[in-house]
């Protein structure tokens, strides 16, 4: 966490910095910065893929169900980001609009999850 937050601290002030330079730039530096520490985030999720790996070694979850998670997990996190770069860049407009397909495909993404659940309260019911 250190790392990712030095290296944010350090896109804040060099984006301040070329604010007053060159405007142009300071989005660049922000964007630089907000991709590194997505790289650092795409490290870390290899933490939460072993650790859902352990859940269905642990409970018996279907591989569908556990990928499903995943993109959903992936989804958000890209979506979200996207936006605030478009935000940052001063497109909130278009970072609504990412937002917003990002809430559609987390909708689609969860149907199979929610049939799933259905189908199982429906057999225990019977």
């Amino acid at each position: 966490m250190t790392k990712v937050a030095v290296l944010g601290l350090t896109g804040v002030l060099l984006g301040l910095m070329m604010k007053e330079l060159n405007p142009g730039f300071s989005v660049f530096v922000s964007m630089a910065a907000c991709v590194l520490i997505f790289f650092y985030v795409v490290n870390r999720l290899s933490f939460l893929s072993d650790l859902m790996q352990e859940i269905q070694g642990a409970v018996p979850v279907d591989d569908a169900c556990l990928k499903i998670l995943l993109k959903m997990i992936g989804v958000t996190y890209l979506a979200d980001f996207t936006a605030n770069l478009c935000r940052d860049a001063g497109y909130s407009a278009i970072a609504g609009q990412v937002e917003f397909f990002g809430k559609i495909s987390l909708l689609t993404l969860s149907f199979p999850v929610l049939t799933a659940l259905m189908e199982t309260i429906d057999q225990m019911l019977l």
